[in-house]
């Protein structure tokens, strides 16, 4: 058995699936998870020592590569004066600050430890400010694992085939409403009938987790004039697309504005934060000022905050993001000539450091397009590439991330082994 064989089997008896969390089993598409146990760069190694080309960079954060000598050095500094104070710290006004600074539509921000509980108070906070109790949500979006958004999510659920979770009390998902992506007709008609109920729209403009798939431009100004006319709050969830997309997410290529924004992943810059913000006088109805509670122990960690803050830092220096988008565009580009090559029926997408690419001629525009998607074809492809030494998302529902460090020299490696695995699917 491989040293990888070997700790599945160990940690399926003390941990449920043998993981920690659902989208890292290999479930969906078939093998044994690898056992990661180390990275640098654009890298990361298994327990068997074998290296991968990483295309997951921690589910986003790693957008300035694996082990970044800047990001370690300040863990290090942060880690040496302590781990964590259960008081204020002038970092987690810097980080504030920072995105205020890069997020126009942030006038203040809470911090927080995972994007699942910055999405939950958010949607409190909504409710709070406006007095309704109804979220409209939208079908394949994942906003995290609180019990009222697991509706038809998107991220492992669709990877298992389950949209909605059990142990969610029908008394909470009743006031979550499910629309379907890009449908902005539907949004009308909602809004029409019972707008003066709805106290938020969630959107994941960029969405990831039901694979990359782009909102229309048409469907995030319907929303946006919708919530205006009905004093509805729109939330934009940027928890994968926030400084991935571009340095301002993905509102700032829209060109559109929303009342609060959810963040998460990059601003820890792998370790444990996220975020949300918004409209002053939305946020002054947080406690301790107001009447919405939201509180959490390790929220602004020194040493996550440090992360978090060196990465920022990083991705604003000239051109990091002309270079991000330019060797996406090279990988998608690379693959999609390598699958026509091959005769296989095949497409993809790049929007920033993120990609999405589906077995279909197409590119799907809605959750049932993305669900018609060749599955199968998928699990084949993803095999052949781990095989050859590329770490793709264990699922067709996933999207995927580019980083810094994935040069012309990674990406046609990259390529090259894609010619071998379109081969194997054909």
């Amino acid at each position: 058995m491989s040293k990888n064989e070997i700790l599945f089997a160990r940690a399926q008896k003390s941990t449920p699936g043998g993981v920690n969390s659902p989208v890292r089993a290999f479930r969906s598409v078939g093998g044994t998870p690898r056992f990661i146990t180390r990275a640098e760069g654009p890298y990361f190694w298994d327990a068997d020592d074998k290296r991968y080309i990483d295309y997951i960079g921690s589910w986003g954060p790693a957008i300035v590569g694996h082990a970044y000598p800047e990001v370690i050095s300040a863990v290090q500094k942060a880690a040496a004066h302590g781990l964590s104070f259960g008081a204020p710290t002038e970092g987690e006004i810097l980080m504030a600050e920072m995105i205020c600074k890069i997020v126009p539509s942030i006038e203040q921000v809470r911090l927080v430890s995972s994007g699942t509980e910055a999405a939950m108070s958010a949607l409190r906070l909504a409710r709070g400010v406006t007095g309704r109790d109804t979220v409209i949500k939208f079908e394949g979006c994942y906003h995290g694992h609180a019990d009222s958004m697991l509706v038809k999510a998107g991220s492992g659920l669709l990877t298992f085939g389950n949209p909605t979770s059990s142990g969610v009390p029908a008394d909470f998902a009743k006031h979550t409403m499910v629309l379907d992506y890009n449908d902005s007709t539907q949004l009308e008609e909602v809004f029409a009938k019972m707008g003066s109920t709805i106290a938020a729209v969630i959107v994941e403009p960029v969405a990831g987790n039901m694979n990359l798939l782009r909102a229309t431009p048409e469907f995030l100004q319907t929303m946006r004039r919708l919530c205006t006319q009905h004093g509805a709050v729109l939330m934009f969830d940027e928890v994968m697309s926030g400084f991935r997309v571009a340095l301002g997410g993905a509102q700032s290529l829209y060109g559109i504005q929303p009342d609060m924004t959810v963040l998460g992943k990059v601003i820890g810059g792998g370790l444990p934060v996220a975020a949300f913000g918004g409209r002053k006088e939305y946020m002054q109805h947080l406690a301790p000022l107001g009447s919405v509670y939201q509180a959490g122990t390790l929220s602004g960690n020194p040493v996550a905050v440090a992360a978090g803050m060196a990465t920022l830092e990083i991705i604003q220096r000239p051109g990091f993001y002309e270079n991000l988008s330019t060797q996406t565009a090279k990988l998608v580009d690379g693959l999609s000539k390598a699958a026509a090559e091959a005769g296989v029926a095949f497409c993809g997408d790049a929007i920033g450091g993120m990609f999405g690419i589906y077995f279909t001629e197409k590119l799907p525009g809605n959750f049932a397009e993305m669900m018609s998607c060749n599955k199968d074809r998928f699990n084949q492809f993803f095999h052949a590439m781990l095989d050859a030494g590329v770490y793709l998302a264990p699922s067709a529902f996933e999207a995927g991330f580019v980083s810094a460090m994935h040069d012309d020299a990674v990406i046609a490696e990259t390529v090259n082994a894609a010619r071998g695995a379109f081969k194997a699917v054909h």
